[in-house]
């Protein structure tokens, strides 16, 4: 296809195109003429994980950039692609420094029997909101957390469900990334909604 074509199944303006080509981020279509190239679907699913990156995960140029070689380098290993993808797993990154409430993290995963990479970013979340909730005198640790992550684990299920019967590694990065990120909100509202719901349930005259 064309770079016209490309921009309108894409979404992404020729523009936008262009500079991406030129960063690096998209390689170069094949030539078929001193102004024009060939684009094909590998072109068209590469950029729409661009896009994902940029403007649903929110990253730079430069980290989009590197999450990409990230990607080029484990395209065979599917857990690892869809955890550089998520943000689940660093790139180029030192892990943050442990809160306190690390180990309770790691009490908490050990019990669940989870395989967490130890640097995942979500685990300093984790024990960060520990804290937090420590400080305004809510009594938790990580076994109130045990209900929550259970449920976790089945709306972890429901994720991957919907990536079955993917085999192209950058459509299954960028439906996860899609799933995973702007879903969220709807989980939240669900979550408020079923709130509104149980507290009618239980004091409603």
């Amino acid at each position: 296809m064309r770079i016209s074509e490309l921009s309108r199944r894409s979404g992404v303006s020729v523009t936008t195109i262009k500079y991406y080509l030129r960063e690096g981020l998209l390689q170069a279509g094949r030539q078929t003429a001193a102004t024009q190239a060939e684009y094909d679907e590998q072109h068209l699913r590469r950029l729409r994980l661009i896009r994902a990156l940029t403007g649903v995960r929110g990253l730079s140029v430069s980290t989009t950039r590197e999450v990409l070689d990230a990607l080029g380098q484990h395209a065979g290993d599917t857990h690892r692609l869809l955890g550089l993808a998520l943000g689940s797993l660093r790139v180029g990154e030192e892990p943050a420094e442990a809160a306190p409430e690390a180990t309770e993290v790691q009490e908490l995963v050990e019990e669940l029997g989870w395989d967490v990479h130890e640097s995942a970013p979500a685990r300093a979340t984790l024990a960060e909101t520990l804290t937090s909730l420590r400080s305004l005198g809510v009594p938790v640790d990580w076994r109130t957390l045990l209900p929550y992550a259970h449920l976790a684990e089945r709306t972890a299920a429901l994720d991957l469900d919907q990536l079955d019967g993917l085999t192209d590694p950058l459509e299954a990065a960028e439906r996860a990334l899609l799933l995973t990120v702007l879903l969220e909100p709807a989980l939240m509202a669900l979550r408020r909604m079923a709130q509104e719901n149980e507290s009618a349930r239980r004091h409603s005259s």
